[in-house]
């Protein structure tokens, strides 16, 4: 089916006749529904689709690193300030402040990170992004997300 395809495009496009490939591309469709290969990929386990969470942050750190967790599963965490700048129809400029929580788990990184890394100081973070749920004083639920850090690049100031 890929190859078909190609050559439409390759075809139709040099010709100048996209009308023509729409339908064609309709027609294949079609076909490719019929025939049920769209099911064998979903339901095949042995082929997992591809996807990508990546997040790199730029900023200062707005407090020093705290560990957390216990002895076993410890956790080193800290926030990084992020900003963009704007300006208004009037002429004047803003400043939006985003923060962000950055986790570390991976051990060699987290005893760099705990070592090294200062409040103010400007930092390059790469890793995932996650969303949890945590239970706070009164009881309530609330919505959280934090970086999973993969690593931490220490910059001068």
């Amino acid at each position: 089916m890929r190859l078909k395809l190609a050559v439409f495009v390759r075809i139709y496009i040099n010709c100048g006749t996209l009308y023509i490939f729409v339908l064609q591309i309709l027609q294949i469709g079609k076909l490719f529904a019929r025939s049920g290969l769209h099911r064998a990929y979903c339901t095949d386990p042995t082929r997992i689709e591809k996807t990508v969470n990546t997040v790199t942050l730029l900023g200062r750190v707005g407090a020093d690193p705290q560990r957390r967790g216990n002895d076993e599963h410890p956790v080193v965490m800290f926030s990084v300030a992020t900003h963009s700048n704007y300006k208004y129809e009037s002429g004047d400029w803003m400043q939006k402040t985003d923060w962000h929580r950055v986790v570390v788990f991976k051990p060699g990184l987290r005893d760099a990170v705990m070592s090294y890394l200062k409040k103010g100081q400007r930092t390059m973070i790469t890793g995932k992004i996650t969303y949890g749920e945590i239970t706070d004083q009164e009881g309530k639920q609330r919505g959280t997300t934090s970086i999973i850090a993969d690593d931490v690049i220490f910059l001068q100031n």
